[in-house]
């Protein structure tokens, strides 16, 4: 455990100095080892205090993109995302209408909402944030597998099935496959592009569902700093079957990100996966 926390200490300590103090030769060397070092210290802390086999994770540096830790079997399999693929649905659709967004209001069950009572006045922000069916049921409607693909391209993921209609391209359903390896680096290319226009609201979604969203137990598990959350919840393909597979995309802490932490639970929605995801970032942080 002393050990644990010595490797965690010594990247925290390392993350947070100024980057002029860290470069040159020398000081990159340290950065490689504090790297290795807070890399085999989260392997071991989620390992030991996660060890249910239905908990799936990956676990990137944010900056360099480089996988720190990991527990999936064959991330590069494409598996349906679920919700995590609505940002890419969103910039889809933007590309078709200059990036203007529509106002909508959704009426849960009558509008094809998750939540039977509705999220009410939605806007890109707000569907982010509490992954409102209903508003992507709207911006889908006149897309097809073809307006999915180039966007999918353009951030290195599998594209739709090209019979993939409607809201198939927001990830409902098994017909729009991704591999979670592909997934985390176009998330961590969302990252990247936030001074666009598009991508900003996406971004501003996610801290809004982890401060009230379906991403909230992430922002209640690590308080001071909070994060950016992508919630969903996907077809199960695990081989015990389970009604859906909740997941979590969570970059922490929130303003300016550190690492990037995915997390799949077999057989729960992608709530309660955002639970685990916070659980897991604050032992990262202890």
């Amino acid at each position: 455990m002393v050990t644990v926390k010595r490797a965690i200490l010594l990247m925290v300590v390392l993350l947070l100095a100024p980057i002029s103090s860290r470069s040159g030769p020398a000081t990159d060397h340290l950065e490689i080892s504090h790297t290795s070092l807070f890399a085999q210290g989260a392997a071991q802390a989620l390992n030991q205090d996660f060890p249910d086999p239905d908990i799936s994770f990956l676990l990137l540096d944010a900056r360099s993109r480089e996988l720190l830790a990991s527990r999936w079997d064959r991330p590069d399999i494409p598996i349906p995302t679920g919700s995590l693929a609505k940002p890419f649905a969103a910039l889809a659709y933007g590309g078709h209408h200059d990036f203007q967004y529509p106002s909508h209001t959704c009426r849960g069950t009558p509008t094809g909402c998750w939540r039977p009572g509705g999220h009410g006045d939605v806007d890109l922000v707000s569907a982010i944030a509490f992954s409102c069916n209903s508003y992507f049921r709207v911006l889908t409607e006149d897309l097809n597998a073809a307006d999915l693909s180039q966007t999918a391209d353009h951030f290195g993921i599998e594209p739709p099935d090209h019979s993939a209609t409607g809201m198939e391209l927001a990830g409902l359903g098994p017909r729009w496959r991704i591999s979670p390896l592909h997934l985390v680096r176009a998330y961590l290319d969302l990252l990247r592009k936030r001074d666009n226009p598009a991508v900003s609201q996406i971004l501003a979604g996610m801290a809004r569902s982890a401060r009230e969203g379906t991403g909230a137990e992430v922002d209640r598990a690590i308080g001071p700093g909070g994060a950016l959350v992508k919630t969903g919840t996907a077809p199960c393909t695990e081989a015990r079957p389970a009604p859906g597979d909740g997941l979590a995309v969570v970059f922490a802490p929130a303003q300016e990100p550190r690492i990037l932490l995915m997390v799949r639970v077999h057989g729960v929605p992608g709530s309660r996966a955002a639970r685990v995801a916070g659980q897991m970032v604050r032992r990262i942080g202890e």
